[in-house]
């Protein structure tokens, strides 16, 4: 099968009939079965996905079918379908599937999206390699010795080897963009309240984001244009109007930006090289092209990721409270009472990593450190959204690393937590302030191994974002 640009061109041949969904979905999962090894799918729906492929074949000869007919897809393990397992790759939700659709999961299939899978991921969405998982690492498909990123590992890397076209994910610290930076491809993160997160499993509420991976701009500005907008079961979600972003991607050439760019990221000494390199490249370049680019500084930024652990640990305790043993996935066989089930159920069933940010979370919240951490923190958030949101008044974007490094090994930072988190690094200000954020891929490393360009917007400004965005991914 010839390799698409955007699914706009699959659409156009699906409707002249020299390609099929059936034929779609077969050659995803033969993509699938071939790469078993990488281990980014915890669950493959085959056969329900080759029969609604075939359904909505005959929708489209028929011409009712869905704006998203023939878009194969697969779901990060946190986020809920009907009658489908849902684990957060997590020992503690053995057994679980899900009684409903998630929001986004229910707008995909109104649209005659296919669901081909779950994808693997960090246990919980706690993590930046995928290697925290209860089934295993997923392996990059670049270089099956190094990491994909993570959280959202598995959809990167499902996307990456073209196991599907779009892959959903959740960004809580930068779990979206960062894998899509370590596997060469697109990946955002909305304006937090866009896209409802009914149905998504809670890591940290206040942060968590469904975020979108595709191998082009117009691909995720499609996707985000059907699953975003106001949804009764969720109170915390926008009722803004959605865009129509693939309408208003067309016009990213005729713009002239106002482009800011962090002093600290691009003087960091733990920054690679070639990443400063490619990123001096791309300012070089916007600047030939007639944009305003200017580096400033952020004076919060040393409190980016102390804020944003300490709330998002606090959150996780307080969420993860509710997996006990009592209703619902594992519950440890070696108990002699209610106490010593709920220790022993929680103690067997959650990882390490887990265990560690429940830990810090209940620390953070207790009534010692209550108001020396967490009260405190949240002040810190609000200035950070402040400052943040001072930039664009003056500035159409900021664009920044993704992270600090291309992909690791596999292992490299395991003995050593406080290493991993710093790959969040850069990351972290869009999931504080709750600004939309996107990857970009911006070239390679010496070792052939892909560089990621971030690029933040102000609140809801998508439709920019995909359009600056585009024309960035031109420029490289």
């Amino acid at each position: 099968m010839r390799a698409y640009a955007t699914f706009r061109d699959i659409q156009q041949d699906l409707q002249r009939g020299t390609i099929s969904s059936h034929e779609l979905v077969r050659h995803h999962l033969g993509n699938i079965r071939t790469k078993a090894h990488l281990n980014a799918f915890l669950s493959v729906y085959e056969e329900e996905a080759l029969l609604r492929a075939s359904a909505i074949d005959q929708k489209i000869k028929q011409g009712k079918a869905g704006k998203l007919a023939g878009l194969v897809v697969s779901i990060k393990d946190v986020i809920a379908h009907e009658g489908h397992s849902l684990q957060a790759s997590s020992k503690i939700l053995d057994g679980f599937q899900s009684l409903y659709n998630s929001t986004a999961v229910q707008r995909l299939l109104d649209e005659d999206a296919i669901i081909i899978g779950r994808t693997n991921c960090d246990e919980f969405g706690m993590g930046s390699s995928n290697e925290n998982s209860a089934f295993g690492p997923v392996l990059n498909d670049l270089d099956n010795t190094r990491i994909p990123g993570g959280s959202s590992g598995g959809s990167a890397v499902s996307v990456q080897a073209d196991m599907c076209r779009i892959s959903l994910g959740s960004d809580t610290g930068g779990s979206v963009r960062q894998p899509a930076a370590f596997c060469g491809i697109v990946g955002l993160k909305p304006t937090y309240s866009r896209i409802s997160r009914h149905g998504l499993v809670a890591y940290a509420s206040s942060f968590d984001c469904i975020g979108i991976f595709g191998k082009c701009v117009d691909d995720i500005a499609l996707v985000l244009e059907v699953i975003a907008g106001a949804d009764e079961y969720d109170s915390t979600v926008s009722e803004k109007p959605v865009n129509h972003f693939t309408k208003e991607l067309p016009t990213a050439t005729q713009k002239k930006y106002k482009v800011a760019y962090l002093r600290e990221p691009m003087e960091s000494n733990g920054l690679q090289t070639e990443i400063k390199e490619r990123i001096q490249h791309t300012i070089e370049k916007l600047k030939d092209n007639g944009h305003t680019v200017q580096a400033i500084d952020f004076p919060l930024a040393e409190y980016l990721l102390p804020t944003y652990y300490i709330l998002a640990t606090a959150e996780a305790s307080s969420n993860l409270s509710r997996y006990d043993g009592v209703r619902y996935g594992y519950r440890s066989k070696n108990t002699t009472d209610l106490a010593s089930m709920y220790k022993k159920t929680r103690a067997e069933g959650f990882g390490k990593e887990v265990q560690r940010r429940i830990l810090l979370g209940t620390f953070a919240l207790s009534s010692s450190y209550y108001d020396a951490y967490y009260s405190k923190a949240q002040k810190v958030r609000r200035l950070i959204r402040d400052k943040t949101k001072e930039i664009f008044k003056n500035f159409d974007f900021i664009i920044m690393p993704t992270a600090p490094t291309t992909a690791y090994k596999l292992g490299e930072k395991r003995e050593n937590p406080l290493e991993e988190y710093l790959t969040d690094l850069f990351s972290v200000q869009a999931n504080v302030a709750g600004v939309p954020g996107i990857s970009v891929p911006c070239g390679k490393d010496q070792q052939g191994l892909p560089i990621g360009l971030q690029i933040i917007a102000d609140d809801f400004e998508e439709a920019k974002l995909f359009q600056f965005s585009e024309m960035v991914m031109h420029l490289n």
